[in-house]
């Protein structure tokens, strides 16, 4: 356990300015302060598992006080917050970039739940080390903890990320990444394929947005499997375990007649290739873990299975939840669906094959990748009819595993779940659609999504439902 001494604390109260945007006061004492809030964070249940998330708070918390965060560097932030050795190289490392970007989540995660009534709110701002806070609005508290020119957060009031209505303050990014379960080779962490789901420990706040959103889900007996992708790998040389991916190569076919893949091979003086799905990312099963956390308790018989496991009858016979990237999913499996889909994932993005007024052919990707994972996707979530129309089919995809997880999270946050049944309804005459797709932008850094933007919706006709 990290722990703070108490007396790290004292002597360092410091009367803060009122914030301009709530009009609150900003005075706190004791308790309340900023840095007692830190230590009530950082013995939370939400960092309870992530001693280098605790660690890295810690730190942050001390320099922020003492003054020196301003001037901290990446490498210092490396070597004395994470305890990287001194050959740390920001230049060709981004842990610093990573952990910072996941305790940012975290943190919001800590206010979506064990720190709803908390008087103090703490973020790490983009881009710096120093910590924020604001005062909840009708806290009525005084504050003490940062230095004096430590500017409030800056109220988010737009219709994006998890507040979703204008006039709500960005407090989290909901049900975020939770490192519970970790299981199977590489990046598999939720369970292995084929496996039921656990029970759940935490179950977010479920309400009539949720209970319509995922009403054909939860109101049947039907069995329910969630599909995650499994990306074809070329393994080069079964002896030294050597693997080649191309994310535009899905198919064995396709993979042996590339140009690319042939000349690695001659290149490594091999001759021997074999398909390998040893691998999924991260992203599938972070989403994959949401959707188990959100509907394991609603859902009587729930199982995880690698998509390629997934057979035409399973789909025809199971409720499914696909979540990966698009051309693996929507190039085979979906095709068979009894409905056109007017949205269409593509590689540089989502093709829009009935553009309305000002809206455009195709909503473009932009985003950098290695080293700096970071700019704009979009992602797509589309719930069909399954093959022989007695079944329901929802996907989650994107190019990136920031949008997907990111339109995963949407779809399980109550708030923003309210903006998703509004829109849907509005463009639908009043009445939620059976079948739909819904357009989200997602902005994100180090494939953690830092803003998520509802833009359109499109109901799917099927006959005799609607």
């Amino acid at each position: 356990m990290l722990d703070i001494a108490p007396s790290a604390w004292n002597g360092m109260h410091a009367e803060l300015p009122a914030s301009p945007d709530e009009g609150v006061q900003t005075h706190f004492a004791g308790e309340k302060s900023l840095l007692e809030q830190v230590e009530r964070v950082l013995h939370s249940e939400e960092l309870r598992g992530s001693e280098v998330l605790r660690r890295l708070l810690k730190f942050l918390a001390e320099k922020s006080v003492s003054g020196e965060a301003d001037e901290l560097k990446e490498y210092v932030v490396a070597t004395d917050g994470l305890g990287k050795p001194a050959s740390y190289d920001p230049r060709h490392n981004s842990a610093v970039r990573i952990q910072v970007g996941r305790l940012r989540q975290k943190l919001a995660d800590y206010y979506r739940r064990e720190g709803q009534e908390d008087p103090v709110v703490i973020e790490v701002p983009k881009g710096h080390f120093k910590l924020k806070y604001e005062l909840r609005e009708g806290s009525g508290a005084r504050s003490a903890g940062l230095s004096p020119e430590a500017a409030p957060i800056e109220s988010k009031r737009r219709k994006s990320l998890w507040a979703a209505t204008s006039g709500m303050r960005l407090a989290s990014m909901a049900a975020g990444i939770a490192m519970a379960i970790a299981v199977g080779v590489a990046y598999y962490w939720a369970r292995p394929a084929g496996a039921k789901a656990t029970s759940i420990s935490y179950t977010p706040s479920w309400n009539t947005d949720l209970e319509e959103l995922w009403r054909p889900f939860i109101a049947t007996n039907r069995p329910m499997i969630v599909a995650i992708e499994d990306p074809l790998f070329v393994e080069l040389d079964g002896r030294k375990g050597v693997y080649y991916r191309d994310k535009t190569l899905n198919t064995w076919s396709e993979i042996k007649s590339s140009p690319t893949v042939e000349a690695l091979r001659g290149a490594l003086k091999n001759h021997e290739l074999a398909p390998s799905r040893y691998y999924t990312a991260f992203g599938e099963v972070d989403a994959s873990f949401l959707l188990a956390r959100l509907l394991g308790s609603k859902v009587q018989n729930l199982s995880v299975v690698k998509t390629t496991d997934l057979s035409l009858r399973e789909l025809a016979d199971n409720n499914v939840v696909f979540v990966g990237v698009e051309n693996i999913f929507f190039n085979e499996q979906i095709q068979a669906a009894p409905v056109e889909t007017p949205l269409q994932p593509v590689h540089e993005g989502i093709r829009n094959l009935h553009p309305g007024p000002n809206e455009p052919e195709t909503f473009v990707d932009e985003y950098s990748t290695a080293p700096t994972e970071e700019g704009v996707a979009y992602a797509l979530v589309t719930h069909l009819p399954g093959p022989l129309g007695g079944n329901d089919v929802e996907s989650f995809t994107s190019s990136r595993a920031a949008g997907y997880v990111a339109a995963v999270k949407a779809f399980t946050d109550p708030l923003f779940v309210r903006t998703v049944v509004t829109e849907l309804k509005r463009s639908c005459g009043g009445k939620m659609p059976r079948y739909y797709q819904v357009l989200l932008k997602v902005k994100f850094t180090d494939e953690v999504p830092t803003e998520i933007t509802y833009v359109l919706a499109r109901q799917l006709h099927y006959p005799g439902k609607s």
